[in-house]
């Protein structure tokens, strides 16, 4: 199943408090419960003004719907085509 890596930006996402992210990552939940097990959300990086998210989706399509159901942007959509770490360079 492919892997994307979302890029939204949410002005002040790195200040945002805790609270609020659980109440983000609920929503999220309960929109990709709804939408059945073929989207995963993996995990996601806060930054100062974004939030990097990495889901597993069958197509792009997929985890644009779950943006706009959740009411999150979706700036950038990309497929990952294949992952590098420091085992690489072995």
């Amino acid at each position: 199943m492919p892997k994307y890596v979302i890029e939204r930006e949410i002005p002040g996402a790195g200040s945002l408090t805790s609270e609020q992210l659980k109440a983000i990552s609920q929503t999220s939940c309960g929109v990709l419960s709804e939408m059945g097990p073929e989207i995963q959300w993996v995990h996601s990086y806060v930054t100062g003004d974004k939030i990097y998210c990495v889901y597993i989706a069958p197509n792009e399509e997929m985890v644009r719907e779950h943006a706009k159901k959740g009411g999150f942007p979706a700036n950038s959509v990309v497929e990952v085509v294949t992952i590098i770490d420091p085992t690489t360079a072995e």
